[in-house]
């Protein structure tokens, strides 16, 4: 490894559950997730610039997704890495490139997961060696979903997505995804989430774990596992983007266990019985014309590496 460059891989996650509770004081909901972290990953890859008279952060992204995705101080990537050398009071800065693979704005975490990949890379690339423990409290203030990113393999979100608890998965469960023209933002697809809510008058209870869920995983029983996927998001994202539900209609038709909008959406994640069966409902979920293009992957994967 070259002492001025580091390069990991930072996977995506999907939301196996997804429960929201009411609108808490602070304007975030209570959640209860299940992250489950795929190998589908955005390649990042950190230089130092130490040798550079007064370089600043920089950026550069490539990719699928990348002209929507900003090069600036407000990449939350760079982010990351200003807030490690500020945590500990050092004045390096590094060019940070990103290669993408994560749909941008599309419900799998791209952002956060680069964001954690910087933080690893960075803490290597300056041999800071700092705490796990630290590096979390860091990855909290920067994003709900960051901390979860930062280990990767399944676990259950609670709080705003960010305390964390571990679950216990055997085997490996194979996922087609379906990706969409355009983004959905997460705000905007949570104000939807509470307009049908009142719309309806339906009760916001606090939301607790899917214990069929737990034990699908403990079991690696990918048939169980599909009838218990839960997306409270998901009517609100439809609502939004109507087109789901015909991408979720013909991934079932075509032979998935399950389909579920990842996250807030707009990408569409299939539950398959197996590789096999996930290369085959990739094939022909390419070839029905409701996506703009298909990726297959498997999970759980650690974090980035």
């Amino acid at each position: 490894m070259n002492s001025d460059l580091v390069t990991v891989q930072a996977p995506a996650k999907i939301n196996l559950q997804l429960s929201v509770g009411p609108v808490r004081t602070d304007g975030f909901h209570d959640l209860v997730t299940v992250f489950h972290a795929i190998d589908l990953c955005d390649t990042i890859t950190v230089r130092d610039n130490e040798n550079i008279s007064g370089a600043e952060f920089g950026i550069t992204v490539t990719g699928e997704g990348a002209r929507f995705v900003p090069e600036d101080a407000s990449n939350l990537a760079v982010k990351a890495a200003a807030l490690l050398a500020q945590h500990h009071g050092i004045t390096r800065t590094a060019t940070i490139e990103i290669d993408k693979r994560i749909p941008v704005a599309g419900g799998m975490a791209g952002g956060s997961a680069d964001a954690a990949g910087v933080l690893i890379a960075c803490d290597r690339l300056w041999e800071l060696h700092t705490p796990m423990t630290v590096l979390e409290q860091l990855a909290a203030q920067l994003g709900s979903d960051i901390p979860f990113s930062l280990h990767g393999g399944t676990a259950i979100g609670t709080g705003r997505g960010e305390v964390l608890s571990p679950v216990i998965a055997t085997g490996e469960f194979h996922w087609v995804i379906a990706l969409m023209d355009g983004g959905l933002s997460t705000p905007k697809v949570y104000a939807e989430c509470d307009r049908l809510r009142a719309e309806n008058v339906q009760a916001e209870n606090q939301p607790s774990v899917s214990e069929p869920l737990l034990m699908a995983l403990r079991q690696g029983d990918p048939e169980l596992l599909a009838r218990s996927l839960t997306n409270d998001l998901q009517p609100a994202a439809i609502s939004l983007m109507p087109k789901l539900g015909r991408v979720i209609d013909t991934g079932l038709e075509l032979g998935a266990l399950a389909g579920i909008v990842s996250g807030s959406g707009p990408t569409c994640v299939f539950l398959a019985k197996d590789k096999d069966a996930s290369i085959g409902l990739a094939a022909e979920l390419a070839g029905s014309g409701v996506c703009r293009t298909v990726r297959t992957a498997s999970g759980p994967v650690q974090g980035p590496r």
